[in-house]
């Protein structure tokens, strides 16, 4: 299967601008089914707007929530609760993560933006004995089955914007205001290298140009 035409591709991103919804925090329930009900220590990576760590801290004893974007950081500090087990902090990944260890670590469409096989290295280390890493990742299309699920995910993108919306515009929320790249490693490259250092990794391609991956840490 061949990409998206062009015509078809701008006329996307045109409805997505007019009806925006959140394609990673679609993911996030699905991340707290990956994950104990009750855990002592998490690392959210790429925090952004704070959403997911907020989420995490329902279930956590403490959540470190790290962004590289100052900006952002603050405004994702200042609306989360003073009583939330979340601390935020400006850091680069993966140089300047906090040590841990950590029972849970999450990574949600920021892996792209970080040199792929040193970030796996620093998020292994970070793991406590049992520990549990999550990862939401984009991808470059590249193969059939890229471009498929792509093309299958366009009328489920139009629909969930103009249902979330309730066929209004509306502006972008917090968590889409950062600066986006796109990836260019493609979903074969991102297995093989997680493969190789995440032994017993899972991986799966998803809805909405992402992809998921799960890795537990020995006990």
């Amino acid at each position: 299967m061949t990409p998206l035409p062009h015509r078809i591709l701008a006329a996307l991103d045109r409805f997505n601008a007019a009806h925006p919804w959140d394609h990673n925090a679609h993911y996030h329930r699905w991340i707290l089914r990956r994950i104990p009900r009750r855990f002592d220590r998490a690392l959210d990576v790429g925090s952004g707007s704070g959403d997911l760590a907020r989420l995490l801290a329902t279930r956590a004893r403490e959540v470190h929530a790290v962004d590289a974007d100052p900006v952002l950081t603050a405004r994702a500090a200042a609306a989360t609760p003073a009583a939330a087990p979340v601390a935020f902090a400006v850091a680069d990944a993966p140089a300047g993560l906090p040590a841990g260890p950590y029972d849970v670590l999450t990574c949600v469409a920021v892996l792209h933006h970080l040199p792929l096989g040193e970030a796996l290295r620093a998020f292994r280390r970070r793991l406590a004995p049992g520990g549990t890493l999550v990862v939401v990742g984009c991808a470059r299309a590249r193969s059939a089955g890229d471009h498929a699920l792509g093309a299958a995910s366009v009328p489920l993108n139009v629909a969930a914007g103009w249902c979330r919306n309730r066929g209004r515009t509306a502006p972008p929320p917090l968590s889409m205001t950062a600066p986006a790249r796109p990836p260019e490693q493609d979903f074969a490259e991102i297995a093989r290298e997680a493969r190789r250092i995440l032994p017993g990794v899972h991986l799966r391609r998803r809805l909405f140009w992402r992809y998921t991956l799960v890795w537990r840490a020995e006990p």
